[in-house]
């Protein structure tokens, strides 16, 4: 069964992709209409610019009606903040004027201060994404791959529910079946890790590779909230201090589906002490400093 009126201290959702077909907007709705939270992170990728300048811009009422959700939660108190991600690259010129969508802040990425009392550095992760910099046509490349493995995946999931079955993600089956595929991922991760030792952050939150994991490396916190497309999963930090991965598949109140998960699994093929949840025993820092809980770096 899902949770319903859950209330956490921060939500991280990121790889919405609004604009595209694959979009799982009214998932997306129904996660936000059910949880609030004191800070919501939307970690990049969440307009899809991309397929502006290809001409296969898709929009839909779910996608308004999940924007406008987000800006309610805005409306209503909740500090948004907006980290630009490779999608929606266009608008990293305007972060040095101090542009803004009303309450929304946009940043290139920000530290996180944990309940626990971690500083945690929030960056959509494609800035360590060496095909990405350095060669931008073999991720186009790759994007228009992408979108056949998709295309592949709502066909495949649309004869499933014809079939009484829930939905499973194929290109998340193949992506981690391919070699070269869990290579680079795991290369990502290595590389976030590598950065946020050398600058002093305890941890890193992300997305960008569609990949939704908990993980320690080498001492470095490694958290990807997934995205909207394929896997429907975020990141929350409950006021207790635990970090736990939701994935929400249920498009209104009234459905529920055999899909339910409330963690994510720890993916194979990977080797450390990562898990689905982090929590902390120990007492709780407080003070002062806790109270500001993001700015920019």
């Amino acid at each position: 069964m899902y949770m319903t009126n859950c209330t956490y201290r921060s939500i991280f959702v990121s790889d919405i992709h609004f604009g595209t077909r694959d979009c799982k907007a009214d998932q997306l709705n129904n996660f936000l209409k059910n949880s609030t939270c004191e800070t919501l992170y939307l970690v990049g990728d969440i307009i899809d610019a991309w397929k502006i300048t290809q001409n296969k811009w898709r929009w839909k009422q779910s996608h308004s009606n999940a924007i406008r959700r987000i800006l309610g939660h805005a409306k209503r108190g909740t500090r948004v903040i907006y980290v630009v991600g490779n999608h929606d690259e266009f608008l990293r010129p305007l972060i040095q004027y101090g542009f803004s969508f009303g309450r929304v802040e946009i940043v290139n990425q920000c530290e996180h201060i944990g309940r626990d009392g971690k500083h945690y550095l929030v960056t959509h992760g494609d800035l360590f994404d060496g095909i990405t910099k350095l060669a931008p046509w073999l991720a186009f490349l790759g994007d228009k791959a992408y979108d056949f493995v998709l295309n592949l995946n709502s066909w495949f999931n649309a004869v499933r529910h014809r079939l009484g079955f829930g939905y499973w993600s194929l290109s998340k089956f193949l992506k981690h079946k391919v070699k070269t595929s869990a290579n680079f991922i795991f290369q990502f991760e290595r590389n976030l890790a590598t950065y946020c030792r050398k600058r002093g952050f305890d941890g890193v939150i992300c997305g960008h590779i569609h990949h939704a994991e908990i993980r320690d490396i080498d001492g470095i916190t490694y958290m990807n909230d997934g995205d909207w497309v394929e896997s429907m999963t975020a990141l929350v930090e409950h006021h207790s201090g635990k970090w736990e991965i939701i994935t929400w598949t249920r498009e209104r109140d009234d459905v529920d589906l055999d899909t339910v998960s409330s963690t994510h699994e720890r993916s194979p093929g990977y080797s450390g002490t990562s898990g689905d949840t982090i929590s902390r025993s120990e007492k709780l820092p407080t003070g002062p400093e806790l109270d500001v809980v993001a700015h920019k770096v």
